[in-house]
Parts: structure tokens; C-alpha cells; sequence
């Protein structure tokens, strides 16, 4: 599989609405096991901010190439994965494969559909847990062991999806999303992990455009604080996004502008640096 794109002109919004319609898809066929999963990574910013009511001059989130899917540990302790690989195979899908041939189990993919995966992530439960490598679940079914994921059950917001799915039928569907607070964590740490243009880019367009300012999301933060990876995940704020030549802001421009762009800098170290004031951690 090809790597991500770097560059916001690089992503079209006829991705964005596969993946859309991809995860209403899936809402359709897991059914009540919606409940025990949740979505996170680029497709929750443009479904906790109404794309279709941005204020004037502010662009549309440029989307996502995956759909991420959280996966609750009761899933495993209860035996339920069972049940969701196997609504997951009636549906058509099947585990996806590298660009070598080899299947990759963490990732699915519908056979005879347009290019959408879908990615599953579970947090880490043992002492022996490494953040990026591989939980297996099943012979072919596993999930990514992403650092912070529970907290991503801990702030979650539900978020009704009405249109069509990736098979054209017309459906609604209600649907566990990452909350703010939560998203910002995840996505600090997968930046500190990865170092991508785009996991600093998405950080930073929640924290400017969510709900009615920076102080929505530093209220779901707070709470969170308590958990040793938010306290991480603030503190690598700290360390990458208050200088205006650090990565963090420096990557956000080279994801949006193809290069340094002082403006787009400026804002980033702002709005992170009112987040890290809220949440009363800058020094």
C-alpha cells in the first residue's frame, strides 16, 4: 500500500466521501456492536465539525484515505470479535494486502469496492504492549496497539451519518466518534511516533475550528488528565508546537502550503499555546 499522502492537494474530497459512506457501511452491518467500537484518526474532525456550517474563510478538513476503528477490550474478554469478524466477512470484507502480496491482518478492505480500508486499533492492556505493533486476535484478524485509544471511550461523541453507503443504499446511522479532547491526544502521540505531516495537521484543524473555541476542547481535556498518555501527549505538545520553527508548526505548513509559511505557523503556535493555557501546562 502506498504511503500517505504529505500535502493537503494531494487528498480529494471523493476520498473523503468513500470513507464516509464506507463507515456507514460498516455501521449498518456491526449493528449493536457500534457500541463497543469507535471511530478515530482523519475522519473524526469532519464529523465533529460540520463541514457544511464553517465560518467564512475557513476551508473544509481535507479528509482521510482510511477508516480508524477503535475496538473495545470487552470485545476480546467477551469472546464478541467473533462476532464482528464474522459480520465484517459476510459484508464482503476480507484482510487487505501489501504492496508485496502479503495480507495485513490489522487491515481490511471490502472485496469488489472502491479502494476504502479500514484499520482497527486496540488500546494496550499488558505490560508487555508496545504502542504500533500488532495485537492478533484471530489467524487473520488483528489491531494495532495505539497508546491513549481508551480514552478515546472515555470522551466520545455520538454523531448521526445520513446519506448513502458504499453500495449506494440510503441509510442513517448513529456512530461513536473520538472526542476532541481525546483526538488530541491520539493524534499528539501517533506524531511524536510517525513524525507525519498529516497527523499534525489534523491536531491543529480541531483544535482551531471545534465547537465555539479552543476552551470546548481543553474542557474535554482536562478530565482526561488524570491518564498518564494525556499528560504525554500535552507535554509533546509543549516540546513540538510552541516554536514557530518546530516541527510541529513547521510540518502543518508543509502540509497545507508545500513549505515554511509564517502565517500558518503563527496560528499553529497560538491555538496550541491557548489549548496548553486552558489546560494550564505551559511553563
Amino acid at each position: 500500500m502506498a504511503d500517505k499522502p504529505r500535502r493537503a492537494s494531494e487528498y480529494k474530497s471523493e476520498q473523503l466521501v468513500l470513507v464516509r459512506d464506507t463507515c456507514l457501511y460498516v455501521a449498518t452491518k456491526l449493528g449493536d456492536l457500534m457500541d463497543e467500537v469507535v471511530v478515530v484518526g482523519g475522519l473524526a474532525p469532519s464529523l465533529l465539525i460540520d463541514q457544511g456550517r464553517l465560518p467564512e474563510g475557513t476551508s473544509a478538513h481535507v479528509g482521510t484515505m482510511d477508516l480508524d476503528v477503535g475496538l473495545k477490550l470487552a470485545l476480546l474478554d467477551e469472546g464478541r470479535y467473533r462476532t464482528l469478524t464474522e459480520r465484517l466477512r459476510g459484508a464482503n470484507f476480507e484482510p487487505d494486502q501489501t504492496d508485496e502480496g502479503r495480507p495485513t491482518r490489522q487491515r481490511w478492505k471490502m472485496s469488489g469496492a472502491p479502494s476504502v480500508t479500514v484499520d482497527f486499533l486496540i488500546p494496550p492492556s499488558r505490560p508487555e504492549d508496545q504502542g504500533g505493533k500488532l495485537r492478533d486476535i484471530e489467524s487473520d484478524f488483528a489491531a494495532v496497539i495505539a497508546p491513549g485509544l481508551m480514552l478515546a471511550f472515555q470522551d466520545r461523541r455520538r454523531v448521526r451519518i445520513d446519506g448513502r453507503t458504499i453500495l449506494g443504499e440510503k441509510a442513517a446511522r448513529e456512530v461513536w466518534v473520538c472526542g476532541p479532547g481525546a483526538f488530541v491526544v491520539l493524534k499528539a502521540l501517533s506524531f511524536r511516533g510517525r513524525g507525519e505531516n498529516k497527523d499534525a495537521y489534523d491536531l491543529y484543524y480541531l483544535v482551531r475550528n471545534f465547537g465555539d473555541g479552543v476552551e470546548e476542547v481543553a474542557a474535554c481535556l482536562r478530565p482526561l488528565l488524570a491518564d498518564p498518555d494525556a499528560r504525554r501527549a500535552l507535554q509533546i505538545l509543549r516540546d513540538d508546537f510552541l516554536d514557530h520553527e518546530g516541527v510541529g508548526p513547521r510540518r502543518v505548513a508543509e502540509f497545507l502550503q508545500g513549505g515554511p509559511d509564517a502565517d500558518v505557523q503563527a496560528d499553529v503556535v497560538g491555538f496550541v499555546k491557548v489549548l496548553l493555557d486552558r489546560c494550564r501546562l505551559t511553563g
